[in-house]
C-alpha cells in the first residue's frame, strides 16, 4: 500500500466533488474492506458518488483478482505472458510475420527487415507497451549494430508492423487502436462479457496507462457507441487530435472479431478469463496479444454506464455460472 498515493487520491476526490479529504480516506478504507476496492478504484469508478447497493455491483481490484485466481491457474500464465509462446499457439490468427532473435542470426534478421522495412522490436514479456520500439528502414538506412542493439536491449521479438484499417486510422493514426474483447469460457462455451476500443492520444500506443482512452463498442452494429474516457475521468465526444466524432464511428469486421476471440479462447483451455487485444486490418481482424490478468480499470467508467450506475460484476458472474 502506497499511503502517500492514497492521501493524494483523497485530495483529488476533494477537488472533484468537495468531499472532505479525511472523510474520503475513511470511506476508501471502508470500501477496501467491504468491496475489495483499491483507492484508484474509488477514484476511477467514482465511488464517492455511489451508494452501497451500486458499489456492490462493481468489479473492483479484489474481485478481479478473485476471477483470475478462480479461472486462470498461475502455472499456465506463461501461455499468454510469453509473446513468443502466444504467437506460436495462435498461429494463423495473429496475421503477421515475426522472428525471435534468440533463434535468429544477424543474416536472418537482415533478411526479415528487408522483407518488412517497417517493424517493431519488443521484449518477450511485458505490458502497457513498455519496451516496444518502432522502426522504419529505407535502402539508404545504416543498420550496422541494430541487431546487437535489439538483443542487448532485450527487444528480441521482432514483428512486422500492423497496418490498421483506414476507417480505424481516421479515428487516430499514430497508434494501432485495438479492440479489447474479454471472454469467459466455461467448458466449451465462450461468453463475450466486455467490448471496447482503446484509442491512443498523443502517443504510439493505445494503453490507458499511456494516456489513451476507451470507447464502448457495439459489435452487432459495428460502431463505437459511447464517448471516450481516460483514467483521469475526462470524457471525449470527439478525438482531441483528429476531431473525429467517436459515437457512431464505424468499425469494420466486428462480427469477425467476435468469432476470432471465441475461437481463440477454445485454443487455450487452460485459461478461462482472457482480455484479447484485436487489431482491425484491411483483410480483417487479427490477434495482437492476450492478457491472462485483464485490467479491470477499463470496465466501468461512469460515462459508459447507464443512469442506474450499475457495474459489470453481475454480468461477469452470470457468465461464470456455477464456477
Amino acid at each position: 500500500m502506497d499511503y502517500g498515493a492514497m492521501v493524494r487520491t483523497a485530495q483529488q476526490v476533494h477537488q472533484r466533488c468537495g468531499k472532505n479529504t479525511l472523510a474520503a480516506l475513511v470511506d476508501m478504507t471502508v470500501c477496501g474492506f467491504r468491496y475489495q476496492a483499491g483507492y484508484m478504484d474509488y477514484l476511477v469508478f467514482e465511488f464517492y458518488r455511489l451508494n452501497s447497493q451500486q458499489r456492490a455491483t462493481y468489479i473492483t481490484r479484489g474481485k478481479n483478482n478473485a476471477y483470475v485466481h478462480k479461472l486462470n491457474p498461475r502455472q499456465y500464465w506463461h501461455l499468454l505472458e510469453d509473446k513468443v509462446e502466444f504467437l506460436q499457439r495462435f498461429d494463423g490468427l495473429h496475421g503477421r510475420d515475426w522472428i525471435d532473435l534468440r533463434q535468429t542470426d544477424e543474416a536472418g534478421f537482415r533478411s526479415f527487415i528487408q522483407a518488412h522495412p517497417k517493424f517493431v522490436g519488443k521484449p518477450v514479456t511485458g505490458t502497457c507497451g513498455h519496451g516496444i520500439e518502432f522502426f522504419e528502414i529505407s535502402p539508404d538506412s545504416r543498420i550496422e549494430g541494430l541487431y546487437q542493439m535489439l538483443c542487448s536491449g532485450g527487444q528480441v521479438l521482432v514483428e512486422e508492423q500492423i497496418v490498421q484499417h483506414p476507417m480505424v486510422n481516421q479515428i487516430y493514426p499514430l497508434s494501432v487502436n485495438t479492440l479489447r474483447l474479454v471472454t469467459i469460457r466455461v467448458g466449451q462455451e465462450v461468453h463475450l462479457v466486455f467490448s471496447c476500443m482503446r484509442i491512443g492520444n498523443g502517443k504510439r500506443v493505445d494503453n490507458l496507462n499511456s494516456g489513451g482512452m476507451a470507447v464502448l463498442l457495439d459489435l452487432e452494429k459495428g460502431q463505437l457507441c459511447s464517448p471516450g474516457a481516460d483514467k483521469d475521468g475526462k470524457a471525449y465526444f470527439q478525438h482531441p487530435m483528429t476531431g473525429t466524432d467517436l459515437i457512431g464511428a464505424p468499425v469494420p469486421f466486428c462480427h469477425e472479431a467476435k468469432k476470432l476471440v471465441e475461437d481463440a479462447a477454445l485454443r487455450v483451455p487452460e485459461l478461462g478469463y482472457i482480455g484479447w487485444d484485436v487489431a482491425i486490418t484491411e483483410k480483417g481482424p487479427i490477434l495482437v496479444e492476450a492478457n491472462q490478468f485483464p485490467g479491470h480499470d477499463i470496465y466501468q467508467f461512469q460515462v459508459h454506464l447507464g443512469p442506474d450506475h450499475i457495474g459489470l460484476a453481475p454480468r461477469f458472474e452470470a457468465a461464470m455460472g456455477g464456477l
